[in-house]
């Protein structure tokens, strides 16, 4: 037998891995973004190396660039293949909501590294896959004219795009110019403050009337009509602390009879105690936790069962591996998983990524069937993407998409296409002086 070299040996590993360079020496050496306006902004992340491959990630929805330019000078001269230290190092500074978006966009931008380095897609760092194909949900804005005919058409009209899970949203704003729907009438200031109130339903006066909560039936029970018992159905926007716990109840109540998946955010995201409250006293199932951060923020809805069905967007509650963790774990208290989604293409790939290591999965948001520019940011996706309301779990490296520089310079937010952003390339130490003579001078 001839003696091999371990130099030799590990060029075998390394060819049969198919890198597309030498992992142990590569480097961050930049972070560039770009913002694409759509119904929400995009913040589109690309992290360059020292080997010409690069990540891509992208900031919670309506997010800012800058969530994510914070932790720039965290990265440059870093291993990306790193994951677990880096995600470690930066999420001290993210939070809830849109401020998780700068943290869980890189995660998703270092693991389309690693998987492009070693050719390997995303979905097998997270334990592999479970499924094939995910089954979408379509997100169903509010018509204009918030008629239940409105409704029905706007239903139908996913129905036809071959959607079997489709959400509309569907909330006091409703019943503005239905007389007597509501108990008093908010100005548009304390409307706003409500939803920023600590106490849901306390903040004005207004309240939901027996007719207010007929018309909201009236329009949930049209579109059941009109779309069929073979599609799944759900709500949202009725909660978000317009509404008391008890009124919630009163209106799921009425809503029973029309077989919904779940209603969503039925009270404010950190009200725990009044998720638990509705949950345990209606038979619709409940969703909740899009604006929820880290496993440590859902720790305490999950052990409580405060919702039927945990419900996080990966941009704010960490990223794939952090939701994949969080999804295990409401799995081991009896919870399945929907996630929430209103990004680009790239944090679209990045959910189905997730959603294949996922086994208590319900289905994954898609809320740019409206968006005839939204494939086009990308190149990579299949076509049709979504084909009778299941799409493909991507087999490419990485993410399994990349940049259409076309099409992004067609829907910048702002002039600037990755640019360069080497402002943030140090901490900006000695910005603040504090007044008074320094010590030495």
């Amino acid at each position: 037998m001839t003696d091999r070299s371990a130099e030799q040996d590990v060029g075998r590993i390394e060819d049969a891995v198919r890198t597309w360079s030498r992992p142990s020496d590569l480097k961050i050496t930049d972070m560039r973004l770009a913002v694409v306006a759509s119904n929400y902004d995009y913040p589109i992340i690309r992290l360059d190396t020292n080997q010409g491959v690069y990540g891509l990630g992208e900031v919670r929805d309506a997010g800012h660039k800058e969530n994510a330019l914070q932790f720039k000078s965290f990265l440059l001269g870093q291993n990306p293949c790193n994951v677990d230290l880096l995600f470690r190092t930066m999420k001290g500074f993210g939070g809830p909501g849109r401020e998780g978006g700068g943290v869980s966009g890189l995660e998703l931008a270092l693991w389309d590294l690693v998987g492009k380095v070693y050719g390997v897609p995303c979905y097998q760092f997270l334990g592999g896959k479970y499924r094939d194909k995910a089954r979408i949900y379509a997100d169903t804005p509010t018509p204009h004219d918030p008629t239940p005919e409105e409704y029905v058409q706007r239903v139908l009209q996913r129905k036809a795009m071959g959607m079997t899970f489709i959400k509309f949203d569907i909330g006091p704003n409703v019943l503005d110019d239905i007389p007597d729907a509501l108990i008093g009438a908010p100005t548009e200031h304390e409307y706003l403050m409500q939803r920023r109130s600590q106490a849901p339903g306390t903040g004005v006066s207004t309240k939901l009337s027996d007719k207010g909560i007929e018309r909201m039936v009236e329009i949930v029970a049209a579109v059941r009509e009109a779309a069929g018992w073979d599609v799944s159905l759900c709500i949202d926007h009725f909660g978000h602390g317009y509404l008391t716990a008890n009124e919630v109840i009163r209106l799921a109540n009425a809503l029973e009879p029309f077989g919904l998946a779940w209603i969503e955010d039925p009270m404010p995201d950190w009200d725990i105690e009044g998720h638990r409250l509705v949950t345990r006293a209606v038979n619709v199932p409940t969703a909740a936790g899009e604006n929820l951060y880290l496993w440590e923020g859902f720790r305490e809805m999950i052990e409580t069962r405060a919702v039927d069905i945990i419900h996080p967007d990966l941009l704010t509650s960490g990223g794939m591996l952090e939701t994949k963790r969080i999804a295990d774990y409401a799995e081991s208290h009896g919870i399945p998983t929907a996630l929430h989604f209103a990004g680009s293409p790239i944090a679209f790939m990045a959910n189905l990524h997730c959603a294949a290591a996922i086994s208590s999965l319900v289905a994954v948001e898609n809320h740019a069937l409206d968006l005839p520019f939204w494939k086009d940011l990308v190149t990579g996706l299949d076509d049709p993407l979504i084909e009778k309301g299941y799409a493909t779990i991507p087999d490419r490296p990485g993410l399994g998409v990349d940049l259409n520089m076309e099409g992004i310079k067609e829907n910048l937010r702002y002039p600037e296409l990755f640019e360069d952003t080497s402002y943030w390339d140090t901490p900006k130490l000695g910005f603040y002086r504090p007044p008074g003579p320094v010590i030495g001078e």
